[in-house]
């Protein structure tokens, strides 16, 4: 469910991706020493990460190569939520 609202983050300005971490930290200790643990990590590793990045990348807009900045962790996101649905789908943890 938390790759779903972070994959739909892009489209309402990143609130469902806050909404997932939220999710992630209440039911972390809930999941604690199972294979699911280690996709709440990527996705909470993943928020941060890219929170981190965009506004790096929206604060250098103006140098030009925050726009570059921007795709780039555009692209990071997209592969980390697609790669831990994957593994999630497969019932693995994502590595």
């Amino acid at each position: 469910m938390v790759y779903i609202l972070q994959a739909l983050s892009f489209f309402v300005g990143g609130i469902t991706g806050l909404v997932g971490v939220i999710i992630n930290y209440v039911k972390l200790d809930d999941v604690r020493n199972t294979w699911v643990e280690r996709h709440f990590r990527w996705q909470i590793r993943t928020f941060w990460i890219g929170l981190l990045w965009t506004v790096i990348g929206i604060v250098t807009t103006p140098l030009i190569i925050g726009w570059f900045i921007l795709l780039g962790i555009s692209i990071w996101i997209i592969y980390r939520i697609v790669k831990g649905a994957l593994a999630l789908n497969d019932g693995k943890a994502p590595s």
